[in-house]
């Protein structure tokens, strides 16, 4: 069979067959699971109402808090009767000025319907604080209002907002379908009970919730309304069920408890899914009744147009094999062949170039592509490689002329001192290390670099006889391995140079070597004074650096930051060195703390002098 009948036959059992099986049986499925789908949707969508119903009374807790703590409320129940007192005219101001702050503050919240207060200390008529009347409904007194269970609620409460929603207290907030916020109202100085804040929010804003929120098109049949823990009705955007039993409407009995429920029962005569939430913070729960006719409707329009959707591939897929594959398939099949083999590595194939039609073109493309490549990867690797001699040769600059300025510095002390034995024997060790430095070799073996390590340490022993000793521990056997000349010295020169600064007692630096998983690990360790967290931070290396000195100056840097800079250079080369030339896998590692020492830990890969060690770090 060809390629083009097995495209075909591909593309309808691979394809078509499975697509037209796999959507009968997501619509059997999704037809008799379409309770529990539909169960969380209606999860999000009260979860949802119940997250703007808390923010209208999250928005009103604001206010009153702002009232409570700008002490307006507390103005107003201590402000006294003008006709009971003898005021000046600067108190009078003041009286008024404190009730206006009071008003303007609930006036102005387009929410807010009506709003007084309970005043502890008052007596007779003074017992309530009125903001506005309400008309036609009378404040219930204080007594009657003290001793009800509400009265006990808020006050236990303690300050904490009390909600009451409509119906479920109409003594106090009336037969209008609002909700009612009742809290203890506290002087902020002793923190007394100085009264009760009742205020009636406008049901405008949870009209506009539920109104703007519908679930899938206009012909599903959805209602909300918000019921209490008793099954009362307290909220129906329609305005029919308000104050009713919910539970007179169902033939499932049901208890409204914390979290999500969802079923499928019988309301008010017609078979529907109900779907309750129960409300966090408020003895409420949030109910959806969604027809189940409607969506059934949903699921037999959605089987109808999957089958047009099946059929419509089927043809496309019939005319496409008529009319385009057997034009096409047979070059592609040569070009996909020759892809393969460059997939495997082989980056020298190439395809036949015959005929003139754009399969040639597709094919003469291929070629040249391959030539690119290949020019590419050689050209990449020649950079690649004059890149890092680049680097090392900069990064080794970098260490000579370090070391040279500290070792003429020496040498120039002694020199004034008279002490010519000395200074011979120091020049003739700097020769010795300059011999080594010069080499056009970037390798040497370990027991050179120890030789060039010695000869870097008697020199410094002429000048600071008193100021430190050293050891080198390191076993005959690793003498032959290969290392990166200048390695160990910038190391020892930083404990030498900064561990041992203002120290009053004779330092010690150890130098020791093993081998370790198959790495050469060298570590130089001090008893000095160590280094800080900040002077540590110093030493990371490998990143974006600023610039020099130059660059610095002129950026503003101040001069401290560029010393810095210049006392962590030896590490740092080190550590860039050793990366350019073995990899990310190696470098070394500095453990130090203040006046606890400093161990200077290398690790490089271990081979003899003139294995190909570059092969090796990039297969381990």
């Amino acid at each position: 069979m060809n390629l083009r009948y097995k495209l075909f036959t591909a593309f309808l059992g691979l394809i078509i067959i499975p697509l037209f099986i796999l959507g009968m049986i997501m619509f059997i499925v999704t037809y008799n699971s379409i309770e529990k789908k539909y169960s969380q949707q209606s999860e999000y969508s009260l979860k949802a109402i119940s997250y703007s119903i808390s923010g209208v009374f999250k928005d009103m807790n604001n206010v009153t808090d702002n009232g409570i703590a700008t002490s307006v409320f507390h103005m107003a129940l201590s402000a006294e009767d003008p006709s009971e007192q003898d005021l000046t005219d600067a108190e009078q101001l003041s009286l008024n000025a404190s009730q206006r702050n009071f008003r303007s503050l609930l006036y102005n919240h387009p929410s807010i319907s009506y709003a007084f207060l309970y005043n502890f200390n008052g007596k007779g008529s003074s017992e309530i604080v009125s903001v506005f009347n309400k008309e036609n409904f009378r404040t219930l007194p204080y007594d009657k209002f003290k001793g009800s269970e509400l009265y006990q609620e808020v006050m236990e409460l303690n300050g904490v907002p009390k909600w009451v929603a409509p119906h479920e207290y109409p003594e106090l907030t009336g037969t209008e379908p609002v909700f009612t916020q009742i809290r203890l109202v506290k002087e902020l100085s002793f923190f007394q009970n100085i009264g009760i804040l009742v205020v009636q929010i406008k049901n405008w804003e949870f009209e506009s919730i539920f109104r703007n929120l519908k679930i899938g098109d206009s012909d599903q049949k959805v209602s909300f309304m918000l019921v209490n823990d008793d099954g009362m009705i307290l909220f129906d955007p329609d305005r029919k069920l308000d104050g009713r039993d919910f539970h007179s409407f169902t033939t499932k009995s049901f208890a409204f408890q914390e979290g999500f429920q969802s079923f499928k029962t019988e309301f008010d005569g017609e078979k529907s899914i109900l779907s309750v939430y129960h409300l966090k913070d408020y003895p409420w729960s949030l109910v959806s009744i969604t027809s189940w006719d409607s969506l059934s409707r949903e699921v037999t329009v959605f089987a109808r147009w999957f089958v047009v959707v099946i059929f419509l591939c089927l043809l496309g897929a019939v005319l496409f094999n008529l009319f385009f594959m057997n034009r096409i398939t047979g070059g592609i099949a040569v070009i996909v062949r020759f892809m393969r083999r460059v997939e495997d590595g082989d980056l020298t194939t190439r395809v036949e170039e015959k005929g003139s039609d754009e399969m040639t073109l597709l094919a003469k493309g291929f070629n040249d592509l391959m030539d690119k490549i290949n020019s590419l990867f050689n050209r990449i690797h020649v950079e690649q490689r004059r890149k890092n001699q680049a680097e090392m040769r900069v990064l080794q600059a970098q260490i000579k002329p370090h070391f040279l300025f500290n070792t003429l510095e020496s040498i120039n002390v002694l020199a004034v001192q008279n002490e010519g034995l000395k200074v011979s024997e120091m020049v003739y060790r700097l020769a010795s290390i300059l011999r080594i430095s010069i080499q056009d070799r970037d390798e040497i073996t370990l027991e050179e670099e120890v030789t060039h390590l010695r000869n870097y340490l008697d020199i410094q022993k002429f000048r600071f006889e008193d100021v430190f000793d050293y050891e080198i521990e390191i076993p005959g056997e690793l003498l032959g391995c290969g290392i990166l000349k200048l390695t160990l010295q910038p190391l020892v020169e930083n404990s030498i140079q900064h561990g041992f600064e203002g120290i009053g007692y004779k330092g010690l630096v150890s130098i020791k070597a093993w081998e370790e998983r198959g790495n050469l690990v060298l570590r130089i360790e001090d008893n000095g004074i160590g280094m800080t967290s900040d002077q540590l931070g110093m030493f990371q290396y490998m990143v974006s650096d600023p610039g020099d000195s130059s660059e610095l100056a002129a950026m503003g840097q101040p001069e401290h930051g560029i010393h810095q800079e210049r006392r962590g250079l030896g590490l740092r080369s080190v550590a860039d060195r050793i990366r350019i030339e073995y990899g990310d896998r190696y470098g070394i590692f500095i453990c130090a703390g203040p006046g606890e020492g400093t161990i200077i830990q290398c690790v490089i890969p271990k081979y003899g002098q003139g294995e190909d060690h570059y092969a090796k770090s990039i297969i381990g």
